[in-house]
Formats: structure tokens, sequence, C-alpha cells
């Protein structure tokens, strides 16, 4: 289970002096050792309260202190839990293909512009130069959210991806679209006919190819994606985990669709002899990248500002806790994206404490609480009474813990995509 107690509340829980190291209890039943890796890539030990550990076989009872003790290692290794992890080799592979066919397609496109002063080639040109820009940035976030994470950033860096295609996309919208549509508006009535257009219409067939392989790439990328996540095509275009592979694809996508605009432009323009149509073009070349960065930009920013995790996945893990006879009732039940692929979930639990002390009796076995208490009824002290209700007590909490992590485990079972689970205790009596 993840961490969620601090370590004045875990020698409490265990009761062992706060000094203490690898400690072991005079009786050789209790062994407890805290340690931390200091190698960032280790993974971290982690508490592990599950109810194997609490197995009547394994608990013994020593008179002396009138307290119980566990044979086995109070604090044990949690198996790896199962991960969903995005693919990121489609989605680097998207990403390099889009960086070197932007940039050989850009070398065309800005050749031709010399050659031909057409508007709408220029619109094209200032389009590759924004594509190629962006690629490079959806590259730096795919680098940048692989780093571990550390103090400051406690879950990681996965939102890097979500933060890089933002600022990409506010990229494609003020550099690509703005500078597009103004300047074609700016040789709406006084543009003159390109020249060499056949040079045009030779680099445009050419960059129409090369585009078209790179959004093949970038489709396979997001196909992979979807896949992998269980969801339809279309779907995984609007609530997929992974921005980089579907930014790729859009720009990609809106490339070619804007190489067949300036085509039919220019395709006008000789036909008609009419040169209106060529800053037209440029025009629509300039409202289609504006279409495709409003896109982006929303799909970056719900990821960004704490989007919940999907409506299945969240009924399964409550349908769970409902059906859990340790479990009352569930309140305040939230999660949050923190990364491609990645949740975190938070909810507040009443306890039912009549289920969780039978369980706990069932485990460590009734005859001996009950021959403690007795003894001390019978000694007629009220000090020995009050110090096995005492030590009673700190069981059941340690048997709280038990069933915290037992959800928790099942919880990151359910959905393997849910990394982090907050449980808290839930007061009903206000």
């Amino acid at each position: 289970m993840d961490i969620l107690i601090n370590s004045q509340q875990l020698l409490r829980l265990i009761s062992v002096p706060p000094s203490s190291k690898p400690h072991e209890h005079p009786n050789h039943c209790l062994s407890v050792w805290v340690g931390f890796s200091s190698d960032e890539n280790a993974k971290v030990s982690v508490f592990n309260f599950s109810n194997d550990v609490f197995s009547s076989d394994e608990i013994s009872f020593d008179s002396s202190s009138q307290r119980l003790f566990f044979r086995r290692n109070f604090f044990t290794r949690a198996k790896e839990v199962k991960r969903i992890e995005v693919n990121d080799e489609h989605s680097y592979r998207a990403v390099r293909t889009a960086l070197w066919c932007n940039f050989l397609v850009f070398s065309l496109k800005f050749g031709v512009w010399l050659a031909t002063s057409s508007h709408v080639m220029l619109a094209e040109v200032v389009h590759s130069i924004v594509d190629f820009a962006n690629q490079a940035l959806l590259a730096y976030g795919l680098n940048s959210s692989r780093r571990a994470p550390d103090a400051m950033h406690p879950y990681g860096y996965s939102k890097e991806r979500f933060v890089w295609s933002l600022i990409s996309a506010v990229g494609i919208f003020c550099l690509g679209s703005g500078a597009t549509i103004v300047h074609g508006f700016q040789n709406l009535w006084t543009s003159q006919s390109p020249i060499h257009i056949e040079y045009a219409a030779l680099v445009i067939g050419g960059s129409f190819i090369i585009e078209g392989a790179s959004l093949v790439v970038a489709i396979h990328a997001v196909r992979k994606g979807a896949a992998a996540e269980g969801m339809k095509l279309r779907d995984y275009i609007w609530r997929g985990h992974d921005p980089t592979s579907v930014a790729v694809m859009t720009e990609d996508g809106a490339a070619v669709t804007g190489l067949a605009i300036a085509a039919a432009s220019l395709v006008a323009v000789n036909a008609t002899g009419n040169p209106v149509y060529d800053p037209i073009g440029s025009i629509i070349v300039g409202n289609l990248l504006g279409l495709v960065a409003i896109f982006l930009i929303q799909r970056n920013r719900h990821a960004l500002i704490g989007r919940a995790i999907d409506d299945h996945d969240m009924e399964k893990v409550l349908q769970f806790l409902k059906n859990d006879p340790v479990v009352d009732s569930v309140y305040d039940c939230k999660s949050e994206v923190i990364g491609p692929g990645f949740f975190r979930f938070k909810a507040e639990i009443d306890f039912n404490g009549t289920v969780l002390v039978q369980n706990y009796i069932n485990r460590a076995g009734c005859d001996t609480w009950c021959r403690q208490f007795r003894e001390a009824a019978h000694a007629n002290d009220e000090a020995e009474l009050l110090k096995a209700m005492s030590n009673y007590g700190e069981e059941v909490v340690t048997a709280l813990g038990s069933e915290v992590d037992r959800l928790e485990s099942e919880i990151k079972r359910i959905v393997p995509g849910i990394r982090h689970v907050d449980i808290e205790a839930h007061n009903p009596i206000p």
C-alpha cells in the first residue's frame, strides 16, 4: 500500500522505540526493519499489512508482556502491481518520423516559394516550420516525462507530456494559424499571380507523399494506444491518455489537408487567371491550423486541470468497495489523471467495526484474548485489565491498517492504471 502514515504514527502502531534501527524483540517473534534505497531507480519498499501476514498459524502470545507478536517480518516487500504502461515506442517513432518528414518538406516548400512567390506556398512554408518546431517540443516532452519521481514531484513528471503538447498547440495557433491568416488577408486585394506553378505542383505532390507516410506512422501509433487502453479509435483521439501520438496525427492530418488546399488554390489560379484564389487558400489553411490548435489545447487543458478516470473504471472500483463486507459506506471519492495511463484514487470509508474486529479475532484466535481478559478480570487488577484493553485496541488499529492495505491492493488490481490509492477512515458522527 502507499505510505500514508508518518513516522510517529508508524512508531505508535508497532510500539517500538523511536530510536530503533533494525530491531528485534527479545522473544524473536517480531522483527522490524525500516529502510529506504538510495538508488532513485530502485523500487521503494512499501508497508504491507495484507491479510496473509496475519494468518493464525504465525501468531504467538507472550504471557509475560501480554502482547501478541508475529513471527513474520511486519514489513514485507509488496508484490509488484500490474500497471498500464503507455507504449512510448510508437509515440517516439511517430515523432521522429514527423521531425524528418517536416524538415524535408520545409526544404522543398521553401525552395518553391522562393521560385514562385506564391502566398499559399508561403503559408505552407510557415506551416512546415511550425510543424517541425512542434514535433521538437513533443519529443522534449516525451523525454522529460520519463524522469523518475523525486522529493519535489513525488508523483513523477508524466504530466510533462501534457504541458509540452499544450505549448505545441499554442504555437500552432499563434504562429501557424495567426501568421498565415494575417498574411492571406494582407494580400487578398493586392495579390499577383504566382510564377512557375509547375514547380509548386511538383513539390506539393512530393510533400503530399512524405506527409502521408508520416501520417500513416502516426495513425498506427494511435491505433496501438487505443488497443492498449481498450478504447475505440474515435474515443481515444478525444479522451486517450497519451497526447503525443494524437498531436502528431492531427498535425500530419492538417498538413496533408493543407497540401490539398494549396493544390486546389494553384489549380484555380491557373484555370481562371484570377490570383485571388492564392491568398484565399492561405486563409483556409490558417483556419484549418486554428481548428487543430483549439482541439489540442482543449484536450491537454482537461488533462492538466485534473481529469477524472473513466466512468467505467470508477464504477468497477465503487462496486468492489460496495460489495466488501468490511465497508459500510464510501464518501468523497475522487480520482485524477497524473500521467498518460496513470491515476490516483482517494476515498473516505466508513468501516464496519463489527466485521473488522471479527476478521481480526478469526485471524488472531479468540481463545488467546479471552484468556488474557479472564486472567486480568480474575486478578481484580484494574491496571492489568486496562493494559489488556490497550493491547487489544492497538491490535485492532493494526488490523484496520491490514484492511486498508487489502482494499488498496484490490483497487490497484481491478484498475491497474491506478498507481496511488489514499483511503481514509470516515467518522459518520460529526
